[in-house]
């Protein structure tokens, strides 16, 4: 996908570069989960993403105004934008960074800031109830969806199945880079790489 990441240090400084690109911040959420599918396949995590305005999936999350004065407070504002009133329940902060990415095409060039925050099930279930009635539910965001993170007995439903939708930039890699580097699920339990 032709950009750039950076695994340094958990807030970058909007001032840096603002005038030469957009920066957006977006963030997986995620929780255990003790469910199971069908009452035999263990749910094990549930993580949230959602379907967007172009057809594609993304994680919650926005551009980031200069009058928020941070990534991160950008990135609270437009989970309650995109989520609602769930996401007054906690905020995403520095310690959960995770990496940017900056597109490769301008203009404008877009540095993609993205984050993980572990969160209880029950605030999962609130964000997942409280959705539609979000500020952006219906034109920026089309709705909430869970990552299956598991593969049926054929080895193509569930994980690999939902790997092969249409994903915005960075977030298909985004979200396997998170799966393995949280812990989420081992190696072994991740679908072959796409060429």
């Amino acid at each position: 996908s032709g950009g750039h990441r950076d695994k340094g240090r958990g807030s970058a400084s909007l001032a840096l570069g603002a005038q030469l690109c957009a920066n957006a911040s977006h963030a997986l959420l995620y929780a255990p989960d003790p469910g199971r599918l069908f009452g035999r396949i263990p749910m094990r995590i549930a993580v949230l993403m959602q379907m967007r305005f172009d057809g594609r999936l993304g994680f919650p999350g926005g551009f980031v105004d200069p009058q928020d004065g941070s990534l991160e407070a950008g990135l609270n504002r437009e989970l309650l934008e995109e989520l609602g009133e769930g996401a007054a329940a906690f905020s995403v902060g520095p310690a959960e960074y995770r990496s940017s990415h900056a597109t490769a095409n301008p203009p404008p060039r877009v540095v993609a800031h993205f984050y993980a925050k572990q969160l209880t099930l029950d605030q999962i279930l609130a964000l997942e109830a409280g959705a539609p009635r979000a500020k952006d539910h219906g034109l920026e965001v089309l709705g909430l969806v869970r990552v299956p993170l598991y593969t049926l007995r054929d080895g193509v439903g569930g994980l690999p199945a939902f790997l092969e939708n249409s994903f915005i930039g960075a977030a298909r890699d985004q979200l396997m880079e998170a799966l393995q580097g949280l812990g989420l699920l081992e190696v072994g339990q991740l679908p072959p790489a796409r060429h």
